[in-house]
């Protein structure tokens, strides 16, 4: 089922898969309010899918990440007006006083965001701190060495494709109608037996396709930056049982994560993947607040010496 849950003048949406009751509450318990008021706020309508596109019983059928190829083509169907489409994963909190995302995008190209390159930490030492932190309070038997190391030359290899230069999460990415269509075509190149290093997922096929057949219009990290690598990074006491159950303290660390950035993805299956499922969250998300911070910070200060200011 696809629905309109909110329109947009300016024929730009957001569009999220939320197949399944767990999915479908989820986002409408932890995320969905922050997806309204951001785009009501920038003019962006919201559409949201409940069920597979592709019946399930189908050859053709695949995992839902990887319906979200063939999901342009077929809203477009439905819905005319619809001309730009961000594609945006359910377990992704929004900043609502971020800038509007189709703002950057450019409609030649495919809008997406790098987990490699142009981020505030280098990906190589982030991941390690991952493995490490995972092995240390997660579980000992978690590997220092994996996956999650890979290089892209590597990445590429393992799914017999040509190395590309970059890789980018597919959990938020921007096409134009212009698009639509060939993104519904590659979906139905590949079969429901698809072998991939992500169990199936579209990750690295999806990579390979845009960079080998479009033009890449690199998006700010900040709009997808990946809490995995923000907890790793910033908040590594999180990852000790200490702090496991105190559920106030993980929503001021994200709050602070989402001061920072513009959308933050809990992507992945462990522990912090499920980090945003979090009812504190609404305590923290002070709209008066936080709109009082993003003009404070647009203004211009003199600095001007007060003399010395004690508490």
């Amino acid at each position: 089922m696809i629905t309109k849950l909110l329109n947009s003048k300016k024929n730009n949406y957001l569009c999220t898969l939320a197949i399944g009751h767990k999915y479908l509450n989820n986002f409408k318990k932890y995320s969905y309010k922050h997806f309204y008021n951001y785009c009501r706020k920038n003019d962006i309508g919201i559409i949201i899918i409940t069920k597979n596109l592709v019946d399930k019983s189908s050859s053709d059928w695949k995992k839902p990440e990887w319906q979200k190829l063939i999901a342009p083509q077929i809203i477009k169907n439905k819905y005319k007006d619809v001309k730009n489409i961000c594609m945006i994963d359910t377990d992704i909190l929004i900043n609502e006083n971020s800038p509007n995302i189709f703002q950057f995008h450019k409609k030649n190209s495919i809008s997406v965001v790098s987990v490699r390159y142009k981020m505030p930490y280098k990906w190589e030492v982030v991941t390690k701190k991952i493995s490490f932190l995972r092995n240390k309070f997660y579980d000992k038997n978690y590997p220092l060495d994996s996956a999650l190391h890979i290089s892209l030359k590597d990445l590429y290899k393992f799914h017999n494709f040509k190395p590309q230069k970059d890789e980018f999460c597919a959990g938020v990415y921007v096409i134009s109608e212009n698009y639509f269509k060939q993104f519904y075509d590659f979906y139905f190149q590949f079969d429901n037996n698809i072998k991939s290093i992500t169990d199936g997922g579209e990750q690295t096929h999806f990579n390979y396709f845009i960079q080998s057949n479009f033009k890449i219009n690199l998006l700010d990290y900040k709009f997808q930056a990946l809490w995995i690598y923000e907890m790793s990074n910033y908040f590594p006491f999180l990852y000790s049982k200490k702090y496991k159950k105190n559920k106030k303290l993980i929503a001021n660390c994200i709050a602070t994560s989402l001061m920072n950035n513009y959308f933050l993805h809990f992507a992945g299956s462990w522990h912090e993947a499920k980090m945003w499922k979090n009812r504190n969250l609404n305590d923290l998300f002070d709209r008066k607040y936080l709109k009082n911070f993003e003009n404070f910070k647009k203004k211009k200060l003199k600095g001007k010496p007060l003399g010395k200011i004690t508490p």
